[in-house]
């Protein structure tokens, strides 16, 4: 059994999870930024793309360091449509953006919960307790 399949999918939603609170974060900070559109990706897509085949970055020379960590393409960012635009073009809901802020942070919880689980339990079979 190789260790990767022991953890699932949570290995790569910790690392979406992760990219989507910087992306929201983001959002949240410039909330009084003139012209600042709010962005966000589908979470559901981009993992269901990061299992079948991971994203990572293109290395054009050879000199490049390679890395295991997923990003979010620019291309798979969206803006968001506002419910109520600003006059000064900015596009950020604060209720919105705190709200699917705490929710990622939910979900990133449970996931890093489950992965704590699966080690512990992990290590109990190791040590044939």
């Amino acid at each position: 059994m190789k260790l990767d399949d022991a953890f699932g999918i949570h290995q790569q939603a910790l690392q979406l999870r992760a990219r989507r609170a910087e992306v929201l974060a983001s959002n949240i900070a410039n909330a009084d930024t003139p012209g600042y559109k709010a962005q966000d990706f589908d979470f559901k897509s981009m993992l269901s793309s990061e299992i079948s085949q991971p994203v990572r970055m293109h290395a054009t020379q050879s000199g490049h360091m390679q890395t295991e960590s997923g990003v979010v393409p620019p291309s798979s960012m969206s803006y968001r449509v506002p419910s109520q635009p600003s006059l000064d073009g900015n596009t950020v809901d604060t209720q919105i953006e705190h709200a699917a802020f705490a929710s990622n942070a939910m979900e990133y919880t449970a996931s890093l919960n489950f992965l704590s689980g699966k080690i512990q339990s992990l290590l109990t079979a190791i040590k044939g307790q």
